[in-house]
């Protein structure tokens, strides 16, 4: 029989039927303790009602959040007793189909113990049973394989919606290790988006790499490119050449000193223009 558990809650906020279930560590360590009730599902209700029994570890878990995992420890307080809330029109775990003198649904309560220093994610314990690299490796030799064996089958990793999940003892032992002496923060993972870019970044292709970079570092490594020198349209070569002309006509010669400037002579008029006599045979006017 399984003397170690796992229980699952929602630290954010979420609705059902107008009322917020969610229940974060934070909440958990104001209360103190608390009925672990509105769970449904008969395999999770059997853990609930016949195996958890007083004095039981408990791993307090995130879940139906970003980074799900482990973020305090607790224990059982009470046994299995009958959800009252599963009668209670209006709850939102209510069933109609159940009653007091025949009930269906059953809970525990549960008493905080600690925070964990170090939060311990469900990223994690996959990483873990993939496999760690020989640094990882020694950042956490604290483990022993044993550990990491029993990390590797706990039913978090394969059945990971069941609210309600016995733990093996080692397994247990594990997490605690993790959640109290860290060593993974730096880790490339979910639990650390910048090493996990820095890591994808150092394991793709030149190109990829650049292309993925954030803007401007690619830009700034990237060797200066040459610039050209644009040539001038034809309108502009134009007007350039006209202005140049322009300027060599109104250029004078300088001026002797004291010499005084003397105004422009006036042109001549110009010669009246006459009017030929008409030819024979010309519709134009005829002379007087």
């Amino acid at each position: 029989m399984p003397s170690y558990w796992l229980l699952k809650a929602e630290p954010e906020e979420r609705r059902v039927n107008g009322v917020d279930v969610s229940f974060s560590a934070a909440a958990f360590e104001r209360v103190r303790t608390s009925p672990w009730e509105g769970v449904r599902n008969y395999q999770a209700r059997n853990f609930l009602r016949d195996d958890m029994k007083v004095g039981h570890p408990v791993l307090f878990y995130h879940s139906n959040t970003k980074l799900p995992g482990v973020a305090a420890l607790a224990e059982v307080c009470r046994e299995g007793y009958p959800d009252p809330t599963a009668w209670e029109a209006g709850h939102p775990y209510y069933d109609p189909h159940t009653r007091p003198d025949d009930p269906r649904w059953y809970r525990v309560d549960v008493q905080f113990v600690r925070r964990l220093p170090h939060f311990v994610p469900l990223s994690l314990l996959q990483h873990l049973a993939e496999g760690l690299s020989e640094a990882e490796r020694a950042d956490v030799a604290y483990l022993t394989d044993a550990h990491l064996a029993s990390v590797a089958a706990m039913p978090l990793l394969h059945r990971s919606r069941l609210s309600v999940q016995p733990v093996d003892a080692t397994a247990y032992e594990a997490i605690c290790l993790l959640g109290d002496r860290g060593g993974f923060s730096a880790w490339p993972g979910k639990w650390n988006a910048q090493g996990a870019a820095k890591a994808r970044r150092a394991a793709a292709p030149r190109g990829a790499a650049e292309r993925d970079a954030p803007r401007g570092a690619a830009e700034r490594d990237a060797p200066p490119r040459a610039t050209r020198k644009r040539s001038a349209s034809p309108s502009a070569a134009a007007d350039g050449a006209t202005s140049e002309a322009g300027e060599r006509r109104t250029r004078r010669a300088p001026r002797a000193a004291g010499q005084r400037s003397e105004p422009p002579a006036p042109r001549a008029p110009r010669a009246a223009r006459r009017t030929p006599p008409p030819r024979a045979g010309s519709r134009g006017r005829r002379a007087p």
